[in-house]
This record gives C-alpha cells, sequence and structure tokens, in this order.
C-alpha cells in the first residue's frame, strides 16, 4: 500500500474510531484533523521535491543541448580545416551528450508522470481532509447538543427532592399570603364602615366590667366580714339574764 493510499485509509479509519470512543470526540477529532493537514504538508513537500528534481534535470539537459550544439559547430569547423582528427573528437563527445539527453529525457517523463500522480493524488487528499473537517465539525456540534441535553437530563434527575419540598415550601406561603391578605382585607372593610372602634372599644369596656366585678366581690367580702364582726360583739354586750 502506498503513502497516499495509506493516507486516505488513515482519514476514513481515524474518523470511524474516534467517533465511537468514550472520551470527549471534539478535541480528539480536531487534534486528528491537524495530523492530516500536517500529512498533506507531507504529500505537498514530497511534490515539491519531485517537481524540484525534475527541473534540476530539465536544466542539466539544456546544458547537454547547448553542449551539443557547440560540439557540432567544432566538428564543422574542423573539417572546413582539413582536422578530422578533431571533427571525430568533437563528435564522440557529441555523442556521449546526445546518449545523456535521451537518458535525461526518460527521466524528466518519468518525474512528470510521478508529478503528476502525486498532485492528483494530494488534490484527492485535500478533498478528504475537507470532507473530514466538514464531518468533524457536524459530529462535534451533535456531542455539544447531547452533552448540553444529557446535562438538563441530569440536573433535573437530580434536584427531584429539591423542586418537590420548594413546590411544598411555596404552598405554605401561598397560603400564609392569602390569609395575610384576608385579614389585611378584613381590618380595611371593618375601618371603612366605622366598626374597627367599635370593637375596640367593647374590648375596653369588657375589661372594665370585669374589674368593676372583681371589685363587687371585693367589697361585699369585706362587708361580710365586718357584718359578723359587729354581731359578734352584740352578742358580747348583751346582759344575762
Amino acid at each position: 500500500m502506498s503513502l497516499l493510499s495509506r493516507l486516505a485509509f488513515a482519514i476514513r479509519s481515524k474518523l470511524s474510531a474516534l467517533i465511537n470512543r468514550s472520551s470527549d470526540p471534539g478535541s480528539e477529532l480536531d487534534y486528528s484533523y491537524e495530523q492530516l493537514r500536517d500529512e498533506l504538508q507531507e504529500v505537498t513537500r514530497a511534490v515539491a521535491d519531485v517537481t524540484t528534481q525534475k527541473k534540476r534535470l530539465e536544466i542539466h539537459r539544456r546544458r547537454l543541448r547547448e553542449n551539443v550544439e557547440k560540439y557540432d559547430g567544432q566538428a564543422r569547423e574542423a573539417m572546413r580545416q582539413d582536422r578530422e582528427d578533431l571533427a571525430r573528437r568533437a563528435l564522440e563527445k557529441k555523442q556521449a551528450h546526445v546518449s545523456q539527453i535521451t537518458e535525461l529525457g526518460e527521466q524528466i517523463t518519468s518525474l512528470q508522470e510521478t508529478q503528476d500522480r502525486l498532485v492528483g493524488k494530494r488534490a484527492e487528499l485535500a478533498s478528504q481532509i475537507e470532507q473530514f473537517r466538514a464531518r468533524k465539525e457536524t459530529v462535534k456540534a451533535r456531542y455539544e447538543a447531547a452533552e448540553a441535553s444529557a446535562r438538563v437530563s441530569e440536573a433535573f434527575t437530580g434536584v427531584g427532592e429539591t423542586i418537590d419540598d420548594v413546590g411544598r415550601a411555596m404552598e405554605r406561603a401561598t397560603e400564609r399570603t392569602e390569609r395575610m391578605e384576608a385579614r389585611a382585607e378584613a381590618l380595611e372593610e371593618l375601618e371603612e364602615t366605622g366598626q374597627l372602634e367599635s370593637v375596640l372599644a367593647e374590648g375596653d369596656d369588657i375589661d372594665r366590667e370585669l374589674d368593676r366585678l372583681s371589685t363587687e366581690r371585693s367589697v361585699e367580702n369585706e362587708l361580710d366580714t365586718l357584718r359578723a364582726q359587729l354581731a359578734s360583739e352584740d352578742r358580747a354586750t348583751e346582759p344575762a339574764d
């Protein structure tokens, strides 16, 4: 399996594996996404390296072609001067360079094919990473929504008894408030009809009547005591028969 194939497989496997893990998927998905971006950068550098090698060979081939033209000119000049030996040497160098040019051409063509293939794979990998990013954001949103919903459910479950207590306290407070409101309304009604002062005055009359009765009983008791004393004295002063 090639490097790019492994990366493409990693995108699919990491997404499914991370979603099923019990830890926070949001952080793990973000981390995985950054790793994939780093791997994409590695592929980009690989494409750049291949392109650099191809350019280097193209520059070398261009120099060889220039030398071929130079040797071809030297051979022509040597033949005009009846120096066949020099012409032969120039042509031998020309042929050596031609062979190198042919070999370089094959290498450049191979590198070009590799470059095209890597560029295509990089584009495919970039597309898959972008799809991963979109799915990552969707999964994170769903997870956060589910987590929020779970927190709400846990809150309702955990405070059930507290809610009952609060409800009972509210009922008691409502009853007290209603009684107080009724008392206030009754006093206001008595005050408006003039009966409030009568009620208060009636209370004072009762107290005074009770005090009066208590005083009368005390006086009667003392009178009874005096009558008894006087009767005793009268019996003591009567002459004996």
